[in-house]
């Protein structure tokens, strides 16, 4: 469906107030692609709920007139998990952007969906609290828990299913639902919360949630370590890994995209395989003592510099370097398109997942950038193409399924953080067996017309 009909039009637009519902080209253009290299179909409109009540209304109309629902948050997904495959209506929760309480003797906050990640931080911060998750991007808190957002800290705070505590949803019919409560813990039959997490809007629209914050860390200590080889660096990250030092970041990057960091940003960086770290603890002695345990494993496995006495200025510019290195592979192939892999694999892998992609690269000729979260096993690699290129579009994406393919077979699966949305939904079946008719069937259960988000997962 690409155009609603008037009849259509006029009881979408007595949903909302003015000004929330819209038929206009720009807005429907705008909501057909997210930063990957997927392309939706054009939705019959955008609607703009402010509050679960609107939503519901929402729904329960859609699914009387068998119209498709595609969420949509900041559009900074990765593999079209926002893009209406099937036109229908956009459903556009940014201006559900509400911070309804935060608790800070509980170390909680309830917030909308449409509540940007750093807009959360800002405020909880003047509790002394933060959301660790980070995706990087400035996600909304509704895209990141439907995603299962994690990012670069994950390896010591976990990922967004470890903070969501509560939910409120509208199902597709229109129904609305409570999962989980406000207590540190429970044993209260199935755990439904974690069933919509990670569900990418496929089985109905989160309208609220309960998260829990964390403590601000009192002193955090930055170090980059050298290596001459890509295999001493990987095998640096099981071993740091293994020996209880519990990094908040680790970082593995190959000498290809370091050096395009260094020519974007000035960094100075060696352009040799190498590992950012950074630690948390309650003092500097406790960090410097975990600096001096983590210099002598990395050294252990070849290390050939290892600097930690970073400043606070630098520290920053670093990270702000490799959370803006997809941005800065793209600036630097005008005109090109990007393939992203973002395989995840059991620890004691990471090295051999590491040299295989890397060897693979080089083997095909293909154009990309080795690099991920190592400290939980996460590989990304940037492909880089020609999208209108068959041949060279095809190889792309011929690399990519070798990748995911030996990441499965190694134990791990075909993402690990940017959720299957239009992209990987041809591994899912080949990782997850009979599982995956299982999930088939409570889609059709609890979605029997297959409206909310269609043509993601499945």
């Amino acid at each position: 469906m690409t155009e609603f009909s008037r009849s259509q039009i006029e009881a979408l637009s007595g949903l909302v107030a003015p000004g929330r519902f819209s038929t206009g080209d720009s807005n429907r253009k705008l909501h057909i692609k997210d930063i990957s290299a997927h392309v939706g179909r054009l939705p019959g409109g955008v609607i703009w709920p402010t509050g679960t009540r609107e939503v519901s209304r929402i729904l329960s109309w859609t699914y009387a007139e068998g119209i498709p629902v595609t969420p949509w948050g900041a559009g900074t997904s990765t593999e079209g998990n926002p893009v209406p495959v099937e036109g229908g209506l956009v459903m556009d929760l940014t201006r559900m952007d509400r911070i309804l309480e935060v608790r800070p003797r509980d170390l909680q906050a309830d917030v909308q969906p449409g509540v940007l990640r750093k807009t959360l931080n800002r405020e909880a911060g003047r509790h002394g609290l933060f959301f660790p998750p980070d995706p990087g991007a400035d996600a909304t808190i509704g895209g990141m828990i439907a995603n299962n957002a994690s990012g670069v800290q994950t390896v010591k705070y976990g990922a967004t299913k470890d903070y969501v505590m509560r939910l409120e949803v509208v199902l597709p019919d229109g129904r609305i639902l409570e999962t989980g409560c406000r207590a540190r813990k429970s044993s209260s039959g199935y755990d439904l919360t974690r069933l919509f997490v990670g569900s990418e809007g496929t089985l109905g629209v989160i309208t609220e949630a309960t998260l829990r914050l964390s403590g601000i860390p009192e002193q955090a200590l930055a170090a980059t370590v050298v290596f001459d080889q890509l295999q001493e660096a990987s095998k640096a990250v099981a071993v740091l890994i293994g020996s209880g030092l519990e990094p908040a970041a680790l970082e593995l990057l190959t000498p290809g995209l370091i050096g395009l960091m260094n020519r974007e940003h000035a960094l100075g960086l060696p352009e040799k395989p190498s590992l950012f770290c950074e630690f948390h603890g309650v003092s500097k002695a406790v960090l410097k003592e975990a600096a001096a345990v983590a210099r002598e494993i990395c050294e252990s496995c070849g290390a050939r510099d290892f600097r930690h006495a970073i400043k606070a200025g630098d520290r920053k510019a670093l990270w702000r370097a490799r959370h803006e290195a997809w941005e800065t592979i793209h600036r630097a192939h005008p005109g090109k398109e990007t393939l992203i892999v973002d395989a995840a694999v059991p620890i004691s892998r990471y090295p051999e997942m590491i040299v295989f992609s890397q060897a693979l690269l080089d083997e095909r000729g293909a154009t990309g950038y080795v690099f991920g979260h190592a400290g939980d096993g996460n590989l990304h690699v940037v492909l880089v193409g020609d999208i209108q290129d068959q041949a060279e579009w095809g190889l792309l994406e011929t690399v990519n399924r070798e990748i995911v393919v030996q990441a499965i077979r190694f134990g791990g699966t075909c993402t690990g953080e940017h959720g299957v949305g239009i992209g990987k939904r041809r591994f899912m079946e080949m990782e997850h067996g009979q599982g995956y008719a299982l999930m088939k069937k409570i889609k059709s259960l609890m979605d029997p017309k297959g409206l909310m988000n269609p043509g993601k997962i499945f």
